[in-house]
């Protein structure tokens, strides 16, 4: 497009193709979640959260089809979907472990026998069709066990507040155990289904620089969800630091500038994979200074 108008002209046509890109997202996870009824309440799994992780995957990789996009919209709603049952339904330790061994076996290769494992095996068998998933099983099935025990571990936190039994966790250890959020294993699943060769041999690096966003991310999900969390009874980094919450943007300001040290490294020979990243981060920032993801409880 050209004309007098042309920089915004061309500016808003990109962002409504990434919408358009957004909207089929969207379409699909709807009609997913409608084939596993009883996996997806429509509270807290509103229409908007299938729009919100749609948008966010959609701009964070903008130049991906919306096929390839719908694998890790798939696995961004597996975490939400995980989260869900973990910090909210489980009742027990032998119910977040029973989570936790439902998804590692059907991850592995088992039947499902379930509707959480169902979903699972669909998004498994899709990632199983990426040439280089072979070699790559392996690292997804390590990324998908440490998010498990880090929900696990929070679900662990959260109870011994609730009983007094223990402090809760310091900054650093909240931090250190930021897979919870489940940003890490999603990108894992999105660099073996679309990535290229040369992705594939790179991951180990990628991993490492997304566990440094995933940190990021964590302290920008907690300043954005701090009413909520507190409403929920989930923990947030403002409340570990008394309250302070220019703390948190303290530390946020920190870990950003380490992610943005990291991208720039890893960009000369990683430069789509470091877009990514980078455009996940901002998509992130914007998005909570707003809302969040998660429909009425």
């Amino acid at each position: 497009m050209t004309g007098v108008d042309g920089g915004p002209l061309v500016e808003a046509a990109e962002q409504g193709r990434i919408c358009a890109l957004a909207a089929r997202g969207q379409r699909e996870l709807q009609r997913r979640a409608a084939a596993h009824p009883d996996l997806f309440p429509s509270q807290p799994f509103d229409a908007a959260l299938f729009s919100s992780i749609a948008l966010a995957m959609a701009f964070s990789a903008p130049w991906c089809t919306a096929e390839e996009l719908g694998v890790t919209n798939r696995a961004v709603l597996w975490g939400f979907v995980i989260d869900w049952q973990v910090d909210h339904q489980a009742k027990s330790r032998s119910e977040v472990d029973l989570v936790a061994k439902t998804c590692l076996a059907v991850a592995g290769g088992a039947p499902a026998d379930d509707p959480l494992g169902r979903f699972l095996a669909e998004l498994r068998d899709d990632l199983a069709a990426a040439p280089g998933f072979a070699g790559l099983r392996g690292l997804w099935l390590q990324e998908i066990d440490i998010t498990l025990a880090a929900m696990a571990r929070e679900w662990e936190w959260r109870a011994a507040a609730q009983h007094g039994a223990a402090a809760p966790p310091t900054l650093a250890e909240y931090l250190d155990n930021a897979d919870n959020l489940a940003a890490t294993v999603v990108n894992v699943a999105h660099w073996i289904h679309s990535g290229s060769a040369e992705t594939h041999r790179e991951l180990s690096r990628l991993v490492t620089v997304s566990d440094e966003v995933q940190r990021a991310l964590r302290l920008i999900n907690d300043l954005g969800t701090y009413q909520r969390d507190r409403e929920w009874g989930d923990l947030n980094a403002i409340m570990l630091v008394g309250g302070d919450r220019a703390e948190i943007e303290r530390q946020l300001a920190t870990q950003v500038d380490r992610c943005r040290q990291l991208l720039a490294e890893l960009r000369p020979g990683c430069p789509r994979e470091a877009d990514y990243l980078s455009r996940q981060l901002g998509f992130t920032s914007g998005f909570y200074r707003l809302t969040d993801f998660w429909g009425t409880r």
